[in-house]
């Protein structure tokens, strides 16, 4: 029976918590950048395990296979290079680094600026090809600040890059040419790409494209306000937080099926209302692990693709972005 389908069994947060342990404990790890350093969560009792990079705010992390990417302080480009030992890369010139991923045209580094960096052999590289995307001129941020590169994803044929505000472009060539596809005054947060899908967080909803960006509906139906800020998908399930506006406020988590349905809201293990926005970097999963993190420094994480959630952490410092790793 598909996990959407199954029917809960009453949901105890104290046996959805001892199933998360045991799963976390077997295979998998939740990584939480904060303000003051990477923390690890893993073994069977779900406590930290760890922390790297203390003292220093962890703005960005990702996966390279076995090996991780991280933005430290929103400036420096860190590496594990397969090993314990974190590596450092480079430094951004004079910009922030939002966002790093592993892609088919190398490992991205979005900033400050609207920009795309790339790790090369020296360090970091500008990636020339994504400043002469048609439309670039016409970006911008409601504040009339520049925009930024937020998020980036990939599917088996296509690198997706979300700027705010500037939509969503799309490389089908490993990053040598890129075209503009979603409108850009969709004001998209997050874009997640994969299983012939994508997927954009929006201020109007969530986006959803089901040929590669060509084309796009926006879905709002069961929401209690557009303003959506993260997406993921877990399993046969698309995660999507939201709340009233920019500044946070009411926040929820929602959930529905991949193929398509009506969303409807995550209660089960989860206050009434979250403080702030569940931010675009802070949502994250992995087929059999979901975990997300607060401003307030908590984390919730969930074994049944989002139906049932529990909360595995709180009292951390200000969290900037969650990876689940299996």
């Amino acid at each position: 029976m598909p996990a959407w389908d199954r029917p809960s069994d009453g949901g105890s947060a104290r046996l959805l918590l001892g199933i998360i342990d045991a799963t976390i404990g077997a295979m998998m790890r939740i990584l939480v950048g904060t303000s003051a350093g990477l923390q690890e969560f893993d073994g069977a009792d779900a406590k930290p395990s760890g922390i790297a990079h203390s003292g220093r705010s962890v703005t960005a992390v990702a996966r390279e296979g076995r090996e991780l990417w991280a933005i430290l302080d929103g400036r420096g480009v860190w590496h594990t290079a397969g090993v314990d030992r974190w590596f450092h890369v480079g430094d951004l010139d004079g910009r922030r680094g939002n966002c790093v991923a592993d892609t088919r045209a190398g490992v991205l580094v979005g900033t400050s600026d609207a920009h795309l960096d790339r790790v090369a052999r020296g360090g970091l590289e500008p990636l020339v090809a994504f400043d002469r995307v048609e439309g670039r001129d016409s970006w911008y941020t409601p504040w009339g600040g520049p925009p930024d590169v937020r998020s980036i994803s990939e599917d088996d044929e296509a690198v997706y890059v979300n700027v705010h505000v500037g939509g969503i472009v799309r490389s089908r060539d490993r990053g040598a040419s890129w075209q503009p596809t979603i409108d850009i005054d969709a004001d998209v947060h997050r874009v997640w790409a994969g299983r012939g899908r994508v997927f954009a967080a929006c201020a109007p909803g969530l986006a959803v494209s089901e040929d590669r960006g060509a084309s796009w509906t926006i879905e709002a139906d069961g929401l209690h306000s557009t303003y959506c800020r993260a997406v993921t998908t877990c399993g046969d399930t698309v995660l999507l937080s939201a709340s009233a506006g920019p500044s946070g406020g009411r926040a929820a988590l929602y959930r529905r099926p991949f193929d398509g349905g009506k969303l409807e809201r995550c209660r089960d293990g989860l206050p009434e209302w979250f403080d702030g926005n569940i931010d675009s970097s802070c949502l994250d999963a992995v087929p059999d692990l979901a975990a997300f993190g607060t401003e307030d420094g908590r984390v919730f994480a969930s074994t049944d693709e989002g139906r049932t959630w529990a909360a595995v952490a709180s009292g951390l410092p200000s969290i900037g972005c969650v990876l689940v790793i299996p």
